[in-house]
Protein backbone atom coordinates (compact mmCIF):
# COMPACT_ATOMS: atom_id res chain seq x y z
CA UNK A 1 0.00 0.00 0.00
CA UNK A 2 1.21 3.51 -0.80
CA UNK A 3 0.22 6.05 1.85
CA UNK A 4 0.43 9.82 1.70
CA UNK A 5 0.53 12.26 4.61
CA UNK A 6 -0.31 15.96 4.45
CA UNK A 7 -0.26 18.57 7.21
CA UNK A 8 -0.86 22.30 7.46
CA UNK A 9 -0.07 24.59 10.38
CA UNK A 10 -3.24 26.62 9.80
CA UNK A 11 -6.12 26.42 7.35
CA UNK A 12 -4.82 29.55 5.65
CA UNK A 13 -1.59 28.13 4.24
CA UNK A 14 -2.80 28.20 0.63
CA UNK A 15 -0.63 31.21 -0.22
CA UNK A 16 2.70 29.41 0.16
CA UNK A 17 1.63 26.31 -1.76
CA UNK A 18 1.31 24.24 1.40
CA UNK A 19 -2.48 23.97 1.49
CA UNK A 20 -3.95 20.56 2.27
CA UNK A 21 -5.52 20.43 -1.21
CA UNK A 22 -2.18 21.32 -2.82
CA UNK A 23 -0.28 18.66 -0.87
CA UNK A 24 -2.95 16.02 -1.50
CA UNK A 25 -2.87 16.69 -5.27
CA UNK A 26 0.93 16.31 -5.35
CA UNK A 27 0.77 13.14 -3.23
CA UNK A 28 -1.84 11.56 -5.53
CA UNK A 29 0.30 12.43 -8.57
CA UNK A 30 3.25 10.70 -6.85
CA UNK A 31 1.18 7.53 -6.44
CA UNK A 32 -0.41 7.81 -2.97
CA UNK A 33 -3.48 5.58 -2.71
CA UNK A 34 -4.63 6.55 0.79
CA UNK A 35 -3.93 10.01 2.23
CA UNK A 36 -4.07 11.04 5.89
CA UNK A 37 -4.26 14.77 6.70
CA UNK A 38 -3.85 16.83 9.87
CA UNK A 39 -4.48 20.50 10.61
CA UNK A 40 -1.95 21.55 13.26
CA UNK A 41 -2.80 24.91 14.83
CA UNK A 42 0.28 25.35 16.99
CA UNK A 43 -1.77 25.16 20.19
CA UNK A 44 -2.11 21.37 20.11
CA UNK A 45 0.83 19.10 19.40
CA UNK A 46 -1.26 15.96 18.90
CA UNK A 47 -1.59 14.79 15.28
CA UNK A 48 -4.28 12.09 15.34
CA UNK A 49 -4.20 11.27 11.61
CA UNK A 50 -0.41 10.75 11.65
CA UNK A 51 -0.78 8.48 14.69
CA UNK A 52 -3.49 6.53 12.86
CA UNK A 53 -1.28 6.20 9.76
CA UNK A 54 1.74 5.02 11.77
CA UNK A 55 -0.37 2.38 13.50
CA UNK A 56 -1.60 1.00 10.13
CA UNK A 57 1.52 1.15 7.95
CA UNK A 58 3.42 -2.12 7.69
CA UNK A 59 6.35 -3.87 6.04
CA UNK A 60 6.36 -3.48 2.26
CA UNK A 61 4.29 -0.26 2.37
CA UNK A 62 5.46 3.15 1.23
CA UNK A 63 4.93 6.57 2.80
CA UNK A 64 5.02 9.73 0.67
CA UNK A 65 5.23 13.28 2.04
CA UNK A 66 5.91 16.52 0.17
CA UNK A 67 8.53 17.80 2.64
CA UNK A 68 10.18 16.51 5.82
CA UNK A 69 8.63 19.31 7.91
CA UNK A 70 5.15 17.92 7.15
CA UNK A 71 5.82 14.86 9.37
CA UNK A 72 8.37 16.31 11.81
CA UNK A 73 8.98 19.61 13.57
CA UNK A 74 12.75 19.22 13.46
CA UNK A 75 15.49 17.36 11.58
CA UNK A 76 16.14 15.31 14.73
CA UNK A 77 12.51 14.20 14.97
CA UNK A 78 12.46 13.59 11.21
CA UNK A 79 15.44 11.23 11.15
CA UNK A 80 14.06 9.31 14.14
CA UNK A 81 10.72 8.80 12.38
CA UNK A 82 12.34 7.83 9.06
CA UNK A 83 14.66 5.33 10.78
CA UNK A 84 11.79 3.76 12.73
CA UNK A 85 9.79 3.31 9.50
CA UNK A 86 12.79 1.87 7.61
CA UNK A 87 13.39 -0.58 10.47
CA UNK A 88 9.76 -1.62 10.05
CA UNK A 89 10.39 -2.35 6.35
CA UNK A 90 8.60 0.77 5.08
CA UNK A 91 10.00 2.90 2.23
CA UNK A 92 9.80 6.67 2.82
CA UNK A 93 9.64 9.07 -0.13
CA UNK A 94 10.15 12.74 0.76
CA UNK A 95 9.36 14.39 -2.56
CA UNK A 96 11.75 17.33 -2.26
CA UNK A 97 14.63 15.14 -1.02
CA UNK A 98 14.35 11.65 -2.46
CA UNK A 99 13.50 8.05 -1.55
CA UNK A 100 14.66 6.82 1.83
CA UNK A 101 15.43 3.12 1.69
CA UNK A 102 18.42 0.86 2.24
CA UNK A 103 20.01 1.57 -1.16
CA UNK A 104 23.32 3.53 -1.23
CA UNK A 105 21.43 6.70 -2.31
CA UNK A 106 18.84 6.32 0.44
CA UNK A 107 21.59 5.81 3.02
CA UNK A 108 23.43 8.91 1.75
CA UNK A 109 20.32 11.07 2.12
CA UNK A 110 19.81 9.73 5.67
CA UNK A 111 23.47 10.43 6.54
CA UNK A 112 23.03 14.05 5.39
CA UNK A 113 19.79 14.32 7.40
CA UNK A 114 21.51 12.87 10.47
CA UNK A 115 24.33 15.44 10.13
CA UNK A 116 21.72 18.24 10.06
CA UNK A 117 19.93 16.70 13.06
CA UNK A 118 23.16 16.62 15.09
CA UNK A 119 23.97 20.19 14.06
CA UNK A 120 20.46 21.26 15.11
CA UNK A 121 20.83 19.56 18.53
CA UNK A 122 24.26 21.14 19.07
CA UNK A 123 22.90 24.59 18.19
CA UNK A 124 20.00 24.19 20.65
CA UNK A 125 22.37 23.09 23.44
CA UNK A 126 24.74 25.97 22.68
CA UNK A 127 21.92 28.57 22.68
CA UNK A 128 20.52 27.14 25.93
CA UNK A 129 23.93 27.28 27.63
CA UNK A 130 24.60 30.82 26.38
CA UNK A 131 21.17 31.95 27.57
CA UNK A 132 21.71 30.40 31.00
CA UNK A 133 25.21 31.93 31.30
CA UNK A 134 23.79 35.38 30.55
CA UNK A 135 20.86 34.85 32.95
CA UNK A 136 23.20 33.74 35.76
CA UNK A 137 24.87 37.16 35.66
CA UNK A 138 21.61 38.57 37.02
CA UNK A 139 21.76 38.58 40.87
CA UNK A 140 18.07 37.59 40.99
CA UNK A 141 18.58 34.49 38.80
CA UNK A 142 17.07 31.23 40.05
CA UNK A 143 17.14 27.81 38.37
CA UNK A 144 13.88 26.36 37.10
CA UNK A 145 10.63 27.88 35.92
CA UNK A 146 10.05 31.47 37.08
CA UNK A 147 7.35 31.87 39.72
CA UNK A 148 4.18 33.56 38.51
CA UNK A 149 3.47 35.36 41.80
CA UNK A 150 5.88 37.06 44.19
CA UNK A 151 6.18 36.38 47.94
CA UNK A 152 4.28 39.59 48.82
CA UNK A 153 1.36 38.65 46.55
CA UNK A 154 1.17 35.17 48.08
CA UNK A 155 1.30 36.57 51.64
CA UNK A 156 -1.50 39.04 50.83
CA UNK A 157 -3.62 36.23 49.38
CA UNK A 158 -3.01 34.07 52.47
CA UNK A 159 -4.08 36.93 54.73
CA UNK A 160 -7.37 37.15 52.80
CA UNK A 161 -8.12 33.51 53.62
CA UNK A 162 -9.13 34.50 57.14
CA UNK A 163 -12.38 36.06 55.93
CA UNK A 164 -12.74 34.51 52.45
CA UNK A 165 -12.96 31.05 50.90
CA UNK A 166 -10.24 29.70 48.59
CA UNK A 167 -12.58 30.32 45.64
CA UNK A 168 -13.15 33.96 46.63
CA UNK A 169 -9.41 34.59 47.11
CA UNK A 170 -8.67 32.96 43.76
CA UNK A 171 -11.25 35.25 42.08
CA UNK A 172 -9.76 38.35 43.75
CA UNK A 173 -6.06 37.61 43.26
CA UNK A 174 -5.84 35.18 40.36
CA UNK A 175 -3.78 32.82 42.53
CA UNK A 176 -5.05 29.25 42.25
CA UNK A 177 -6.37 27.23 45.17
CA UNK A 178 -3.57 24.64 44.78
CA UNK A 179 -0.90 27.39 44.96
CA UNK A 180 -2.54 28.84 48.09
CA UNK A 181 -2.76 25.42 49.80
CA UNK A 182 0.91 24.76 48.98
CA UNK A 183 1.95 28.18 50.29
CA UNK A 184 -0.09 27.65 53.47
CA UNK A 185 1.62 24.29 54.10
CA UNK A 186 5.03 25.89 53.54
CA UNK A 187 4.19 28.64 56.01
CA UNK A 188 3.05 26.09 58.64
CA UNK A 189 6.20 24.03 58.01
CA UNK A 190 8.45 27.06 58.45
CA UNK A 191 6.74 28.19 61.65
CA UNK A 192 7.01 24.66 63.13
CA UNK A 193 10.68 24.51 62.19
CA UNK A 194 11.26 27.94 63.75
CA UNK A 195 9.41 26.87 66.91
CA UNK A 196 11.49 23.68 67.25
CA UNK A 197 14.73 25.61 66.76
CA UNK A 198 13.90 28.03 69.58
CA UNK A 199 13.34 25.21 72.11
Amino acid sequence: MIYGYARVSTKGQAKDGNSLEGQETVLKEAGAEIIFSDVFTGTKAHRPELDKLLSQIKEGDKLIVTKLDRVARSATQGIELVNSLLNKGVTVHILNMGIMDNTPTGKLIRTIMLAFAEFERDMIVERTQEGKAIAKQNPNFTEGRPKKFGREQIELALSLLGENSYKQVEAKTGISKSTLIRAKKERVGKSLSKHNNTK
